[in-house]
């Protein structure tokens, strides 16, 4: 239960520096997680990104201080971590229905965002279809790009989009055509954590690389050598793959006694075939290590 635990002491973090410049780099370390495998958690089980519900809780407690009355707008705006009173305003607007003038006559207007409680029902979890296998170290060849943690996963359809449209519209030039063909540019879906850049994760379209000459655009990267959770889904997409993503979160990772995640990456890999028909093979690769047993 330690991945719960985790969740539930973020959100006590949270809420003692709610009025600090805290960002879900900071949350993730305080409870000694990776950003990337935090981030794409809290996302699945609340539901809210980690910008999300720190913003939404702000937007709260301001309301409370303008039902009070006590400070000004161009003061609570600072408080709360805006840089104008404007961009405060139009912020508590989209989120209230009303701005801080409005609320002050209507009070029944306040949207009511309360601190998150966490609890996961572990059912299941280790009847997943799944399977352990340890791989050597694997060289990919793609294409990559940085996203945003409180974006990316909007943005990542656009990225593939892209990379169809310009392999069915004949917008690649030969060489290139023939590296996406050999090296089956397309099987893998990569996110990889980026230390360097905290607030994003670099994703990559990406095949097995086979050796030869790489088309500028395209970077290799290497996988390396770990023990991966494997976990098959079956059926139309994305459905098939986001429901699954949401059973590991769920209910594989809180519940399961044996393994955790060993590093800040993942692999969703694609099968040919229609991806819409209801039985579209995918799979979704999870890099685990065994846990340590206290005695």
């Amino acid at each position: 239960m330690e991945w719960i635990k985790s969740l539930r002491l973020s959100i006590d973090y949270m809420e003692k520096h709610l009025l600090e410049s805290v960002g879900p780099e900071e949350v993730a370390d305080a409870v000694f997680m990776s950003p990337f495998y935090f981030q794409k958690g809290f996302k699945i089980i609340t539901g809210y990104s980690i910008g999300e519900y720190i913003r939404y809780r702000r937007l709260y407690m301001a309301a409370l201080d303008v039902i009070s009355g006590d400070e000004k707008i161009i003061d609570l705006a600072y408080k709360y971590g805006y840089d104008t009173p404007e961009s405060f305003t139009k912020a508590f607007s989209r989120f209230h229905g009303v701005s801080p003038k409005q609320m002050k006559g209507d009070t029944k207007k306040i949207k009511i965002f309360l601190p998150l409680k966490i609890s996961v029902s572990v059912r299941g979890g280790n009847d997943m279809d799944y399977v352990v296998e340890k791989l050597d170290a694997m060289k990919v060849i793609g294409y990559e790009k940085n996203f945003l943690y409180e974006t990316g996963y909007q943005e990542i359809p656009k990225f593939w989009n892209e990379f169809c449209h310009n392999c069915t519209d004949g917008k690649n030039n030969e060489q290139v055509q023939k590296v996406i063909e050999e090296c089956m540019i397309g099987e893998f879906g990569i996110c990889i954590e980026d230390d360097s850049k905290q607030k994003e994760f670099l994703y990559m379209i990406a095949g097995r690389y086979n050796g030869g000459s790489v088309p500028e655009g395209m970077k290799i990267f290497e996988i390396p050598a770990f023990e991966w959770a494997k976990f098959k889904c079956t059926g139309p997409m994305p459905g098939a793959l986001q429901s699954v993503n949401t059973q590991i979160f769920k209910e594989w990772l809180p519940g399961n006694p044996d393994y955790e995640i060993a590093a800040g990456m993942n692999i969703e890999m694609y099968s040919n075939g229609d991806c819409s028909s209801y039985d579209y093979e995918s799979e979704i690769w999870i890099p685990v290590k065994k846990k340590q047993q206290h005695k």
